[in-house]
């Protein structure tokens, strides 16, 4: 006895564009959340030593990536060194609010995939 699959090659080509166009709209959508929150009071750090609101306005994302486009971006972020004279003299601790925000969106995230396999 013999079995030959016949039409399976473009069926499997079709299932897998679907799963990767799906993936790809699941990305695409938790990407504007975490823009969309980093645009709210509280996801992003307003300094009014930078002129109020640069920070949040570097703010850009491109279909599946999200990023701060202002130079400061990663020292606010992560912190810095203080530096007097040219002499350390201390450190300021970062905000981490974009990992906050990306924290957030993680359970979202986790449950659109869910909700998307599921369809």
């Amino acid at each position: 006895m013999r079995f030959e699959w016949v039409g399976v090659n473009p069926l499997a080509r079709k299932l897998i564009q679907k799963s990767a166009t799906d993936f790809k709209e699941v990305a695409e959508k938790n990407i504007r959340d975490i823009y969309t929150r980093s645009q709210k009071p509280g996801g992003t750090p307003v300094g009014d030593y930078t002129g109020g609101g640069q920070l949040r306005k570097s703010a850009q994302y491109r279909s599946d990536e999200m990023g701060y486009t202002a130079h400061y971006s990663a020292h606010v972020e992560y912190g810095h060194r203080l530096v007097r004279g040219g002499r350390t003299i201390g450190f300021v601790p970062g905000q981490f609010y974009l990992k906050k925000n990306v924290d957030t969106q993680r359970p979202i995230y986790k449950e659109d995939l869910r909700k998307k396999l599921r369809e």
